[in-house]
């Protein structure tokens, strides 16, 4: 029988495996950094993964991460109210908001239409992006969706969706990369995208 880790690293590195990204010599590279290191540290690590689990959610209004019911962004009265900006996930969030140009509100869909993958409009947080608007009445709704297939398809559904609220629909500027996203696209690209912004559809 050739010879190989204990059972419990090899369970130690399987669970390395799962995480995106992380291929078979990485997981066992961090696993044995994990038991031999002395700046380790993995109460801590499982300390902070239990706090991380306990505490955070997801802002009831935006979808971005809090740990109370609304998220900073949301409890910021500083921020306009004026502009709502649409982003797919909660991690298109911050690269946006990095870029220092925008001091609207955001909301997060939690994805994109992709009836391939079975992502219709209820599987998105687009319900609650009508209430919002209804609501909150904005002036402007900035559409900062992916430039690739399924981002143009749920962005020309959202701008025929909220036409007939009346609020004006923009979209960042093509500053975005073919087949690409927010969270990809670097800070100059983003501030260019979101300060060239233009109207979308026939308006």
């Amino acid at each position: 029988m050739p010879l190989d880790y204990p059972d419990s690293f090899r369970e130690l590195v399987r669970q390395f495996r799962r995480l995106p990204g992380i291929g078979p010599r990485s997981a066992e590279r961090i696993a044995l950094w994990m038991m031999r290191s002395p700046d380790a540290k993995p109460d801590q690590l499982l300390s902070a993964l239990s706090s991380a689990r306990e505490t955070l959610m997801t802002c009831r209004l935006c979808g971005f991460f809090a740990e109370r019911d609304e998220c900073v962004l949301c409890r910021d009265e500083a921020r306009s109210g004026r502009e709502l900006c649409i982003v797919e996930t909660a991690t298109d969030i911050l690269p946006l908001e990095r870029t220092g140009v925008f001091r609207g509100r955001y909301h997060a869909l939690g994805g994109k239409l992709s009836p391939l993958e079975g992502i219709g409009p209820e599987q998105l947080r687009i319900g609650e992006l009508i209430e919002r608007v209804g609501e909150e009445r904005p002036a402007e709704v900035i559409l900062a969706l992916g430039a690739d297939v399924e981002g143009e398809a749920t962005s020309h559904y959202l701008a025929e969706l909220l036409a007939p609220s009346g609020v004006r629909i923009t979209r960042i500027a093509q500053g975005l990369p073919a087949g690409g996203g927010v969270e990809q696209a670097d800070q100059i690209t983003l501030h260019r995208a979101l300060a060239n912004r233009g109207t979308y559809g026939s308006k």
